[in-house]
């Protein structure tokens, strides 16, 4: 029976989770990608808190930007949860890429998190 792509994403998904885990030194980097929005968060594992937070769905981002399912639309969400995080005193993370890929939307959004001074 061949495998869904969506079966393979959560089957890498489940792979990576088994290996990366956010503590309050160095929290977890979440991305999730849909087919029209991207989504990051940044999360301590051993208290269950999200520490900052950031998506194209958020105003000031939705009406600068022309489309939130691409790579300039990744590289802007990078770039404002870096500045949340470092707000929120967070210099490194782990990367949780999520099931997907490291290539496309989830490189340019790590690339520009680690532009703006996220350590991961």
């Amino acid at each position: 029976m061949k495998a869904t792509r969506k079966a393979s994403v959560q089957r890498r998904h489940q792979r990576v989770r088994r290996k990366v885990f956010g503590t309050s030194e160095r929290p977890r980097l979440a991305v999730f990608r849909s087919n029209e929005h991207i989504y990051a968060q940044v999360i301590d594992d051993t208290k269950h808190h999200t520490l900052a937070a950031a998506s194209t769905l958020e105003p000031d981002l939705r009406s600068s930007l022309s489309s939130g399912g691409n790579r300039e639309a990744s590289t802007q969400v990078g770039k404002l949860i870096a500045e949340r995080a470092k707000a929120a005193g967070i210099e490194k993370v782990v990367f949780d890429r999520g099931g997907n890929l490291y290539h496309g939307r989830i490189q340019a959004l790590a690339e520009a998190a680690r532009e703006a001074g996220l350590d991961f």
